[in-house]
């Protein structure tokens, strides 16, 4: 099948074209996907805005090397990406085991993609094109620019511009230092110079051609100690900044060097219009959608992204570390031209299902000044309080939820994506949004992220207190109280995050029992590359402070710090149990109102005649009643 207006995804589509040679050959794990939702789709249709042409190839056999000359040799680069999501995040759960299906696979099929999908990909391209420039990008390459910690094979890891034998990495999200690639290659510059441009990193064995940059750590060294990468870390996030951020070289031998270029600018909102009108055909490729339908298009198929870059920076979160702390926002009118397209879909039921991006409610910059001087390098804008400098505001995002659910066609819309609740509560006019929030973009249930309950593990995740989501709860139950409504906060809550403990998983397990909630799904930590967490999991120290954290590294620990969370499966009574009497918690065992277990049916035969379970009380009464009757 051929899909006209997509980009050309097979050779019969490039023909047709009349291209003969293509600028690009693009390599992606993902199926092919053209929606502003999907990395490649915009790279490849930002490349083409500027004259250049794409040939995609999505998911080639990776076992053999044909399947990466189906377009012959491109004129300038192969592109490689291992798709939307990190191949060893999409293939292995946090306990390592392997998945069962594909998200961004048609038909859900796993093994349509290696592990490590770049290094992969590159090595089989640079078997067969000695030459040809190899430039990775997307966020696999992005979180590995520089040397990481790989939970998978629980190492310290070199760059990922070593091992894969690619020319460049295009880090971040990439549509200026793509184009910018693009006219360097085109006009003649060979890749091997390609060391000016912003949002890239690159190889060199000549340290004196290294200018004006901040020397991390050499590799060798932090591998031998790792407070070294600690403190490498901590300079990774001083400087990665657009505005204020220098350039970084790591040392692999006296004739090795990677070099970071500083992050490239943020798109203003101009430009992030242009690339969110460019002609995406917004639908699945026909080559790829006859193996089937890709279950995360389906789930962002009615979605609006309506902005990128997050102030919230999460310590476990990655998008910090790919998109940086400023917010980029597309125009209301940008974002209402998407949702009529969305109403002439025949598929479309009326329901927008989310408008948001990181977080869904951050729609301009913490502050005046980050957009003149960048993000402060030595503070945070939300943790552990609010700046006093940030700008807490909704109105603008009211007025564009407003003009959604006007549009003809649109029966709700709602909020999928999350909002950060101490944002909320920093804004003067709280009530006027949540009244908002509550009244049209809720149905029934609210998913929040407080994460914890324990101050002390919050710290570590850069959340704020336990007590800033306590005051968000009371207020979101007045407000629905307010309007009438039943609606209720799902938390998502996670387990074994540095600095928890067994003693504060059992806080947390309490607080579930408070609130006479079980959930069904708990996100145990994932150590994922280039997280702040991640270096608290490795190193043992916190990197902004060099404090000692606590780490649950030990498997049968993590599984009881879940189970606790998830104390009343039954399945789970006995590591719950373990768990209570390691933590010194012995007093929530028991058949009082506050324990989280009852006694095993051993010790139950030397109750006190007196300690009857209330549904015992209930049978003892009902035969009293019997006897009664009769007489």
């Amino acid at each position: 099948m051929q899909g006209k207006g997509f980009l050309p995804a097979t050779p019969e589509e490039l023909s047709e074209r009349g291209i003969g040679q293509p600028d690009f050959v693009y390599v992606i794990g993902d199926a092919y996907v053209d929606h502003p939702s999907f990395g490649p789709a915009i790279i490849g249709r930002v490349l083409e805005s500027h004259g250049y042409t794409v040939a995609m190839l999505p998911q080639p056999d990776w076992k053999d090397p044909r399947s990466i000359q189906i377009y012959g040799e491109p004129r300038l680069a192969f592109l490689v990406s291992s798709g939307n999501m990190d191949s060893m995040v999409n293939h292995y759960s946090v306990s390592k085991k392997r998945r069962k299906t594909d998200a961004y696979t048609p038909g859900g099929q796993m093994g349509r993609r290696p592990d490590r999908a770049d290094i992969v990909y590159s090595n089989l391209i640079r078997s067969v094109y000695k030459h040809t420039p190899i430039i990775l990008g997307g966020i696999e390459a992005s979180l590995r620019r520089l040397a990481h910690y790989d939970y998978w094979s629980d190492s310290f890891k070199r760059s990922l511009l070593l091992d894969s034998g690619a020319d460049l990495i295009s880090y971040g999200m990439g549509e200026r230092s793509i184009v910018e690639i693009a006219d360097a290659l085109a006009s003649g510059i060979h890749i091997r110079d390609l060391t000016f441009v912003d949002g890239t990193v690159y190889k060199t064995s000549r340290k004196e051609d290294i200018y004006d940059a901040v020397f991390l750590p050499d590799y060798e060294s932090m591998g031998k100690e790792k407070r070294l990468y600690a403190e490498s870390f901590a300079l990774q996030q001083k400087h990665a900044d657009p505005i204020r951020g220098k350039r970084l070289a790591e040392a692999y031998s006296d004739h090795t060097f990677i070099v970071q270029n500083p992050p490239a600018r943020p798109l203003t909102q101009e430009e992030m219009d242009e690339v969110y009108g460019l002609p995406y055909q917004r639908a699945v490729h026909p080559s790829c959608l006859e193996k089937g339908e890709v279950p995360a298009f389906s789930e962002i198929r009615f979605s609006l992204t309506s902005c990128r870059g997050c102030f919230g920076a999460c310590s476990f979160c990655a998008l910090t570390f790919h998109q940086g702390r400023i917010i980029q926002a597309r125009s209301q009118e940008s974002l209402l031209e998407e949702a009529k397209l969305m109403t002439q879909d025949p598929d479309f039921k009326g329901y927008i299902h989310d408008v948001g991006g990181p977080t869904a409610d951050f729609r301009h910059p913490a502050c005046e000044k980050q957009s003149r001087h960048g993000a402060c390098p030595e503070r945070q804008c939300l943790f552990p309080k609010p700046c006093p400098n940030l700008k807490a505001d909704h109105e603008e995002y009211i007025r564009l939820l407003r003009r959604l659910r006007a549009l003809p066609g649109v029966k709700k819309v709602f909020i999928r994506s999350g909002i950060r609740f101490d944002y909320v509560l920093a804004d003067p006019k709280a009530d006027i949004f949540l009244k908002e929030l509550c009244e049209h973009h809720v149905s029934g249930q609210l998913k929040v992220a407080p994460e914890h309950v324990s101050d002390a593990v919050l710290k570590r995740m850069g959340k704020p207190e336990s007590s800033v989501y306590a005051s968000f709860c009371r207020k979101y139950k007045k407000m629905n109280e307010s309007l009438g409504k039943k609606q209720y906060l799902v938390p998502y809550l996670m387990s074994s995050h540095p600095g928890s403990t067994l003693r504060e998983a059992v806080k947390l397990a309490e607080y579930c029992r408070d609130l006479g909630y079980m959930p069904e799904q708990v996100q145990d930590f994932y150590p994922t590359p280039s997280t702040l967490s991640t270096c608290m999991y490795y190193t043992g120290l916190d990197p902004r402070t060099m404090d000692p954290v606590y780490v649950p590294k030990n498997p049968h620990e993590k599984t009881m710090q879940r189970a606790l969370i998830q104390y009343r499966d039954p399945k789970n009574r006995e590591l719950v149990c373990e768990a209570l009497e390691k933590s010194g918690r012995t007093d929530l065992i028991g058949f009082g109102p506050k324990c989280l277990i009852r006694p095993k049916a051993e010790e139950r035969s030397f109750r006190p005649s007196g300690a009857f379970t209330a549904q015992a009380g209930k049978k003892k009464k009902t035969i009293r009643n019997v006897h009664k009757k009769k007489r």
